[in-house]
């Protein structure tokens, strides 16, 4: 994908174009109005309200903290992660909606999520890289869903989107019910920087882009691989992040 970036007046005619479009929450069923509003504002603030993260690993923490005391002994290998929210309901099922059975409507909302938690100042890296996956699990799916986020995320802020540059070389088993110590050794060696393009990751700050962020490994390997091949800065953005 080369890099992307949407004019800002093409973003508001399509957004007034689509405003009065019907449509319906992927939560409650109310109606909602246009083509990307899959969230009505009563359900974004009953299950998504803003409440204080760590800065490192994006776990809630009480009022007056920014790191926890996990990320203190053991810092992450990212300078920052964001989450909108916690994984549990309604979240499990809206993203399991649109990983496993194609909601593709529901990117524009679950970005417009991940936007207010990344909050109003612009944001200071230089690409958006969705994580990969591997050429046979995207044959299985059909598409990357974390591909998808970063097209409508970079839309939103215009940030450039590249997924070329980031590479998934080894297709590790479904890590879901896996150990946190199992998911580690999985994704060992799991991800390479394309060779022909370690002029784009050297010296850039990066935002690493999933729907969920679990127990961290595989972004963790994204990470460091990003890390390894020159980049000046990392961070790990996510839609839902599962409780501790």
């Amino acid at each position: 994908m080369p890099q992307r970036r949407v004019a800002p007046w093409t973003g508001r005619l399509g957004a007034a174009l689509a405003a009065p479009w019907p449509n319906q929450c992927a939560v409650c069923r109310a109606a909602t109005r246009g083509l990307g509003q899959r969230l009505c504002e009563d359900c974004i603030e009953r299950f998504a309200a803003s409440r204080r993260r760590c800065t490192r690993c994006a776990l809630a923490v009480p009022d007056g903290v920014s790191v926890c005391g996990r990320c203190l002994r053991e810092p992450p290998p990212w300078s920052r992660a964001v989450a909108a929210c916690d994984y549990g309901h309604p979240w499990d099922g809206v993203l399991a909606d649109f990983k496993f059975r194609a909601a593709l409507d529901l990117a524009p909302s679950l970005t417009a999520l991940l936007a207010r938690a990344l909050g109003p100042a612009p944001p200071t890296v230089d690409l958006l890289l969705p994580v990969p996956l591997s050429p046979a699990r995207l044959r299985e799916r059909g598409y990357n869903q974390a591909a998808r986020l970063a097209v409508a995320l970079g839309r939103r802020l215009r940030l450039a989107v590249r997924d070329d540059l980031l590479l998934r070389i080894v297709d590790t088993p479904h890590q879901l019910s896996l150990p946190r110590e199992r998911r580690i050794a999985n994704l060992r060696g799991a991800f390479a920087v394309e060779p022909l393009a370690l002029a784009a990751v050297r010296g850039r700050r990066i935002a690493m882009l999933d729907d969920v962020m679990t127990t961290g490994a595989t972004l963790a390997e994204a990470a460091r691989t990003l890390r390894a091949a020159g980049a000046a800065e990392v961070e790990a953005w996510v839609v839902a992040r599962t409780p501790d």
